[in-house]
């Protein structure tokens, strides 16, 4: 059952100083509703010594009995708080170093602790307070490699690429029998979840408990998996500059060319941090029965290759640089339909990436 547009609702986000959440706070406020918002301004992601914004309680989700005292009357949790891939940064492993290194588990046991048992206490937590509606932020990196044709017809969900076709330059996906070329196709939520990382499988394993626990009667939890977030966080977050887009506009701020791994082929989706609050929004504001994934993206795909081009452009800096080089493990293209969350959620992004990425780059107002 949908609720109608300017119902109040008391809404509990974690992870509420973050960069996501950042965003997402501040949008629920504007939308009328109740916020209590937790972080627990794990330094890691803050700094040292940083202090909470105004508004935010310093509260871990593990924390049985902060959360005894905050849980009674929310009518929505939203869960956002959580160790994300800039924490532990898979990609700073140099592959000119480890050629065609993996670092598969970098960082498992912090993800298990921070996003495993962190959902799993929320949830238990939430049980014994009578809070029956979740909205968990998760990740298009529970997919894993996207979906995929041949040119005769048929559906492929590939795994690995073949080490040797990667070390002359072949990076795109085969046909196992007939060699040929395998083109990308939208990934719908009912595909196969197959996490290439230790990040990516904990995600996996948050959307796995809030699927049990939505299998109560009248409790729902609706799982956004954001594709690739990019934009400026509200408060100073350490880990919004972690993502490729961000280190791009590193490099063009420092006069250097970004270097992309492979051919710089690579197909993704970018969506801006503010219309990913958005959809978060319409998530609290639509009361979904059971458990939903849906995918959260701009709908307008785009190569790594052309988000360099438009940041250097937008910046007046050197053209991007192809290196060859990649990771085994490296997704090739994934690119998820944002159909359902049209649907379902009345939710429509509003930033196309190829404004939004320029934007970004000279830090103006998309």
């Amino acid at each position: 059952m949908g609720v109608e547009p300017g119902e109040r609702s008391r809404v509990l986000v974690t992870g509420a100083a973050g960069f996501i959440g950042g965003h997402v706070r501040r949008a629920l406020t504007a939308a009328g509703h109740e916020v209590i918002a937790v972080d627990s301004m794990w330094e890691t992601v803050h700094g040292a010594d940083a202090e909470p914004p105004q508004g935010v309680s310093v509260v871990d989700v593990r924390d049985a009995d902060a959360l005894a005292e905050l849980l009674p009357g929310v009518d929505v949790v939203c869960h956002l708080a959580g160790a994300g891939p800039g924490v532990v940064d898979a990609e700073a492993v140099e592959p000119s170093r480890v050629p065609g290194g993996t670092d598969l588990m970098r960082g498992a046991s912090v993800f298990v602790a921070h996003n495993d048992g962190g959902t799993a206490a929320l949830l238990a937590a939430m049980e014994r307070a009578g809070v029956r509606r979740l909205v968990l932020a998760s990740s298009v990196a529970v997919y894993g490699e996207g979906r995929y044709r041949g040119m005769r017809g048929g559906v492929f969900h590939p795994g690995m690429r073949r080490r040797r076709d990667l070390d002359r330059g072949m990076f795109d996906h085969r046909a196992p029998r007939t060699g040929d070329l395998l083109t990308w196709e939208p990934v719908g939520e009912d595909a196969p979840v197959r996490p290439r990382s230790a990040y990516a499988a904990s995600k996996a394993a948050q959307e796995n408990y809030a699927l049990a626990w939505a299998a109560q009667p009248g409790v729902s939890a609706t799982v956004l998996r954001y594709h690739h977030v990019y934009g400026e966080p509200v408060c100073p977050v350490r880990t919004a500059e972690t993502g490729v887009v961000a280190r791009f506009r590193a490099e063009l701020a420092a006069g250097r060319a970004p270097h992309l791994f492979e051919d710089g082929g690579q197909t993704r989706d970018f969506v801006h941090v503010r219309d990913v609050a958005a959809a978060t929004v319409a998530a609290v504001r639509h009361d979904l029965p059971g458990f939903v994934p849906l995918n959260i993206a701009s709908g307008r795909p785009i190569t790594v290759w052309q988000v360099a081009s438009l940041l250097a452009e937008a910046l007046g800096g050197p053209d991007p640089v192809v290196t060859g080089r990649y990771r085994a493990t490296d997704v090739r293209h994934l690119v998820a339909n944002p159909g359902r969350a049209r649907r379902a959620l009345d939710f429509t992004p509003r930033i196309p990436p190829a404004r939004g990425l320029a934007a970004y780059a000279t830090g103006t107002h998309p």
